[in-house]
């Protein structure tokens, strides 16, 4: 079986919000069991000028149900980025999930050639072949910024293994 787009993309973009997901689930047990605000999660950043861990859990949903949009050449879901809490960082990753499970694979592949423009900074944008525009800054954008999350609860002392990271639930079975 070859490659292609959607297989490079949808299972890609699956299993690590689900596994963000995880992440959270064990971050909101570690408030609970060492008797702190979750909210210190939330807001918690690596350094004082990096967003914090809400926004680097936004930013992760955004970066894949745009690609996914721009890739199937359909629009993507607009969300408020009003979220303040970890179970509503849990619902954005849901819904992401949700929207990535409604795009059929058929209307990925064959974008390696399509035109992609997006944003590139306040008032710029860039344009690249669909396949370099997943491989070049899609997957490396949408991978910082799980990383980026990973690297917040670590450093605040959640449990966190690389299992965690790319195993999810399944690291715990």
């Amino acid at each position: 079986m070859s490659i292609t787009m959607s297989s490079a993309s949808l299972p890609v973009f699956r299993s690590m919000l689900s596994n963000l997901s995880h992440l959270l689930d064990k971050a909101q047990a570690d408030a609970q069991a060492r008797h702190y605000d979750p909210a210190v999660l939330a807001n918690a950043r690596l350094a004082p000028d990096m967003l914090p861990l809400l926004r680097q859990v936004t930013i992760a949903c955004d970066s894949a149900k745009l690609c996914v949009a721009r890739l199937a050449g359909i629009d993507a879901p607009r969300h408020e980025d009003s979220e303040s809490t970890l179970p509503e960082l849990q619902a954005r990753i849901a819904g992401t999930l949700a929207f990535i499970d409604s795009v059929e694979p058929h209307l990925i592949d064959g974008s390696e050639a399509r035109q992609i423009t997006f944003p590139a900074g306040r008032d710029r944008t860039r344009t690249l072949s669909g396949e370099d525009y997943l491989r070049q800054h899609a997957l490396p954008n949408f991978f910082f910024h799980v990383t980026t999350a990973y690297a917040i609860l670590r450093h605040n002392g959640v449990n966190l293994g690389k299992r965690d990271y790319l195993a999810g639930a399944q690291a715990a079975t």
